[in-house]
């Protein structure tokens, strides 16, 4: 095999392309040829082809892999299958030295696919649990790196390690002056960023808005509010400024943050984590997930990084009470933010990723 080509997929969500999107450049930088697989609508065909303009992206079919009863659950299937073997076509045609999957349903196909091919898989789980479609690739991987030490509890010590969060170089190269032009905002006034996910969500939302005039109060508000949930009434409000979505903004708005109300997400959390700002932090809720973004969250609350407050408890009163106590406590949470174990760059990760091609 051509050991200068490696195939990455992962997608479904902004979290399961992050880390790839980080170390593709590292990846070009020592000369190898990088191909991603993934779906013809999902996310991660918007971030990659953004981000990467002529990288050689791949489609596949993909079904949704889900815990719960769907009529869809009998014909999903057929797309995994579908996909496996689009997956198959696409990895003899490039012949890749290394597979590196990064989580999500699409994910499934290419990890089963080139275990068949004879093709290594390296895979990555960021959360303390494993997700179900690195669940269903474990058997087929030739290694899996974790971020939680907790997490090898759940998987195959004999072939993986934990090795902490990667960290993006670029999240400390923020830039002031751009932040507050981005924004209008002033330096002498605090300022929360928002983050309800890459699609937003509708709960942290709606306790922004009814809470809007006591938050603006004491404070500038950055609300990253997803795709589409832009609201009309809000967007003259002095000291509130809204995005849909941001990606190169990003390091220059977190530059002139002070403190963060976020989902619990691991790769977001751990930024925060590096970059020292307090975090109120909302987890999707059990009801609506498989419940990894709660054991994150009381994970991050238990080592003093992040005060939790828990979806289905989210009132105006609770919201406000727990910002609150952000704030009270801002001190204390970056003096256990300070004693936070050392991360790896995305130059290091691909390092050891490396070792593992054939």
């Amino acid at each position: 095999m051509n050991n200068n080509k490696i195939v990455l997929t992962g997608g479904g969500t902004a979290g399961h392309v992050s880390l790839n999107e980080a170390i593709i450049p590292e990846l070009l930088r020592n000369g190898y040829e990088v191909h991603y697989i993934g779906s013809a609508d999902g996310i991660e065909k918007s971030i990659i082809e953004k981000s990467f303009p002529t990288l050689p992206y791949h489609t596949i079919s993909n079904g949704k892999l889900r815990r719960y009863f769907s009529i869809k659950n009998f014909s999903d299937p057929f797309k995994v299958l579908y996909g496996t073997m689009q997956a198959m076509r696409t990895l003899r045609k490039i012949k890749p030295s290394l597979v590196f999957s990064k989580g999500g349903f699409v994910s499934v196909p290419v990890v089963v696919a080139a275990k068949l091919s004879n093709i290594p898989v390296v895979i990555h789980e960021s959360d303390i649990t494993p997700g179900l479609a690195n669940k269903i690739a474990t058997p087929f991987a030739e290694h899996i790196f974790t971020v939680f030490e907790e997490t090898l509890k759940y998987i195959p010590r004999d072939k993986s390690s934990a090795i902490g969060a990667i960290i993006r170089p670029d999240l400390f190269q923020g830039d002031e002056k751009i932040a507050r032009e981005l924004t209008g905002f002033s330096p002498f006034k605090e300022t929360i960023i928002v983050m309800g996910g890459s699609q937003g969500s509708k709960s942290i939302n709606a306790a922004i808005k009814d809470n809007i005039d006591t938050l603006t109060k004491r404070f500038q508000i950055i609300h990253l509010c997803g795709k589409g949930n832009l609201d009309p009434s809000l967007i003259d409000k002095p000291n509130y400024k809204a995005f849909e979505y941001v990606t190169d903004e990003l390091p220059h708005l977190l530059k002139i943050t002070n403190y963060v109300i976020s989902r619990a997400g691991s790769n977001s959390i751990f930024e925060f984590l590096e970059l020292k700002k307090p975090m109120l932090l909302i987890p999707l809720s059990k009801n609506a997930s498989r419940g990894d973004q709660v054991l994150n969250a009381n994970f991050f609350e238990k080592l003093g990084y992040a005060i939790v407050l828990e979806e289905e408890g989210l009132t105006a009163e609770t919201f406000t009470n727990s910002l609150s106590a952000l704030a009270l406590n801002k001190e204390k949470i970056i003096d256990a933010q300070c004693l936070a174990s050392s991360s790896k760059t995305p130059e290091q990760f691909t390092e050891l990723l490396l070792t593992y091609k054939n």
